[in-house]
């Protein structure tokens, strides 16, 4: 059976140049699972986010163009795209302009498109591409130097400065400030002074500050400049002399900006008021650093960016969630980190897609408590810089956990589990073990709860029913599912959570040969028969056009097909469904997670996503992972099961089967995945947690359906 994994970012140019993509990889035997991931690493390697593949996404969708540009005009439109937060659109903005590029020997433009494409993977966060393409712009020739060596060496630059390595940064900056013209090389300049303040080498940082010479009509790098000098003030040892600046710089903050340069202000009035002691001023100071987020129109702010502070709004959060813990107020924390989940999703949706108020709405731990059961817990994490805190609430108490677990330290953990499970590797176990002892064995549990987690940062990427304490997986001693906050929740929880028995099935949509998923119509089929009421689609007929006309009226939604997460920008992440007959023949369709935002999903009760990576998707400033989970949750679903990773054939149609069947004989679908993912784990040709752990329950864990 072919594999339902598509490692690309850009479908269309697999479709549309078939032969450069190559085969789709094959799915994963349960005696080969080296063989088969290697096979998949290998797809990866063809990927689309290359300048081959960007080249033939641009040519698929400049054929499609009913009004066509220049290269040079596409480069412009890139830019724009992504300084209004658009990453996606612009990557596709500048693969035209690669394409026109290169079909017409333009050196010029491929600089310039290349250049293009690091600056928007740079804002994604993407830092790898960000700096390959910015490489491959230096090698080509530009007609005026200065406009691609420039920028190209500042976003090697910023790549370094995120990654904290301060000395590479500052190198590059320098190298960046002496290659750009007059009109950039203040920006350099800003991103120079805060890598050299980071750095420790403040006379320095002042120098360059004092020879910034910032051009007239670029007064949105001002406030920037301001906020890096009551920086170094600060880092000086001068705290009285920061804080009257970070004051001044509240006070007088204006224009459309306003709300979001006073936020920053105060954050820093609170870093100078905390330098001398002033605990409690601190505290109100980031408390009106957060009362006026609600003023700030998006998340995504160029200017910041470009200075190379690359500081978001989260990280007001992430200091009074410290400041709490530290003061021993676990409720006011809690609530902190509720808060920053619904703030993350509502700023990166924002002007994009159309989102309910009320799913955003955050609520308080006691009105979620009165909802729970004596047997369920819900265990809410949030990442810090410095430590993880963990809180475990019941419906009669509440406790707090912190772990002295720095975020990059548990990101490195999580990526070496989540590499020992998909290449199949024996030390699996051993590494659950220790992230068992690390992160579950402090809560405490006592082995019958329930247990909801709420992740947050690279725990999004773990499977917690993969953990292991005291010799034995976390699923074999707790049911387990996901939540993406506290909020949504004790939303679901309201909901009636018993639901009529009625199927709608989508499998194996026909798209090209070489896609096809035989294993998926025999899927659907046998889930079918489960059902007294059940619709399947497969083939021809499981179109984009029929999901959004018949998915509203289902109640348990089931999709094995093609899927693919966008780490650039979720919100297109994308289900691929049959082609639909058009003016010029037969024409794949996706159904974006945007598209899923705009659809009334409010009576579905279950989605399943049967296919590879479904569950995935960026992490938004550290919180929630915004795509598939979260788009199907907003548009009204009570829940959903996604995977982490490509996932086995035979292991995922016994899974399945399992998991429905005892849905149906009237299991509530918290104890059905785990019974579904025991079974799957008894099997001993899919003991390891490849095979069994790929899939999440998310959302509402009591949901059952009427016998």
């Amino acid at each position: 059976m072919a594999s339902r994994f598509l490692s690309t970012w850009f479908i269309p140019a697999l479709l549309a140049a078939a032969a450069l993509a190559g085969a789709a990889p094959a799915r994963a035997q349960a005696s080969d699972v080296d063989a088969s991931l290697v096979r998949l690493n290998d797809a990866k390697l063809q990927d689309t986010d290359t300048i081959l593949g960007f080249a033939a996404e641009g040519a698929a969708l400049y054929a499609k163009e009913p009004v066509k540009l220049s290269g040079y005009q596409y480069c412009s439109q890139s830019v724009s795209l992504a300084e209004a937060g658009e990453f996606r659109q612009s990557l596709r903005s500048a693969a035209k302009a690669l394409h026109l590029a290169r079909d017409t020997s333009d050196d010029n433009l491929v600089a310039l498109a290349t250049r293009d494409l690091a600056i928007v993977m740079s804002y994604a966060g993407e830092l790898d591409k960000a700096e390959a393409f910015a490489r491959e712009a230096l090698k080509h020739q530009a007609k005026d130097p200065a406009v691609v060596v420039g920028p190209a060496l500042k976003t090697i630059g910023d790549v370094q400065a995120r990654r904290k390595d301060y000395a590479a940064a500052i190198a590059s900056y320098d190298a960046a400030a002496a290659a750009s013209s007059e009109r950039f090389r203040p920006l350099v300049q800003a991103s120079l002074a805060n890598a050299l303040v980071e750095a420790g080498e403040l006379a320095r940082a002042r120098a360059v500050l004092e020879g910034v010479k910032l051009p007239q009509d670029n007064a949105a790098l001002a406030p920037q400049l301001e906020r890096t000098r009551a920086r170094l003030l600060l880092a000086e040892g001068k705290p009285r002399e920061s804080l009257a600046a970070y004051q001044a710089l509240a006070a007088r903050a204006g224009g459309y900006d306003a709300a979001y340069q006073r936020a920053w202000a105060l954050e820093g009035v609170s870093n100078a008021q905390l330098a001398l002691g002033e605990r409690a001023a601190a505290t109100e100071a980031l408390d009106k650093a957060l009362q006026g987020l609600d003023d700030v129109r998006a998340r995504f702010r160029s200017e910041e960016v470009k200075t190379g502070l690359f500081s978001d709004l989260q990280g007001l959060f992430e200091r009074a969630i410290g400041l709490a813990l530290d003061q021993g107020d676990a409720r006011r924390a809690l609530d902190l980190s509720e808060r920053s989940r619904a703030r993350a999703f509502l700023d990166e949706v924002r002007g994009r897609a159309p989102v309910a108020g009320a799913s955003l709405a955050t609520v308080g731990v006691a009105q979620l408590q009165a909802l729970l059961a004596p047997d369920e817990r819900l265990l809410q994490f949030h990442a810090l810089p410095d430590r993880l805190a963990a809180w475990v609430v019941s419906h009669d108490a509440l406790r707090v956990v912190v772990l002295p677990l720095a975020r990059d330290a548990v990101a490195k953990d999580v990526d070496e589990f989540r590499q020992a499970v998909t290449r199949g590797k024996g030390t699996a176990p051993q590494i659950a073990a220790r992230l068992g002892a690390e992160l579950i064995a402090p809560l405490r549990l006592t082995g019958q709860e329930r247990l909801v987690v709420v992740p947050h940062g690279p725990l999004h990427y773990l499977p917690f029913q993969a953990m292991r304490v005291d010799g034995a997986w976390l699923v074999e001693r707790h049911r387990v599912s996901v939540v993406p906050s506290m909020s949504i929740a004790a939303q679901l929880l309201a909901r009636k959570p018993v639901v009529p028995a009625r199927l709608l099935a989508f499998g194996n949509p026909k798209i090209a040969p070489k896609y096809d998923l035989p294993g998926a119509d025999r899927e659907v089929a046998e889930i079918a028969r489960l059902f007294k009421a059940s619709a399947v689609f497969t083939g021809a007929d499981a179109t984009r056009a029929r999901f959004e006309q018949a998915a509203p009226a289902a109640r348990i939604v089931h999709v094995a097909a093609h899927a693919e997460a966008d780490l650039a920008d979720p919100l297109h992440s994308r289900i691929l469904l049959a082609g639909e007959a058009g003016p010029d023949g037969a024409d794949p369709r996706f159904l974006d997670a945007a598209d899923i935002l705009r659809l009334d999903l409010s009576g579905v009760s279950l989605v399943t996503l049967s296919a590879c990576e479904s569950g995935l998707g960026r992490i938004a400033s550290g919180d929630e992972v915004l795509g598939f989970p979260r788009s199907f949750l907003a548009a009204g679903t009570d829940a959903l099961i996604a995977s982490l990773w490509p996932v086995n054939d035979d292991a995922t149609s016994l899974l399945m089967a399992t998991a429905y069947a005892r849905l149906t004989a009237g299991d509530d679908v918290q104890t059905a995945m785990q019974a579904a993912q025991l079974a799957v784990l008894r099997q001993p040709r899919f003991a390891h947690p490849f095979f069994w752990a790929p899939f999440n329950l998310i959302g509402n864990w009591r949901l059952a359906l009427e016998h």
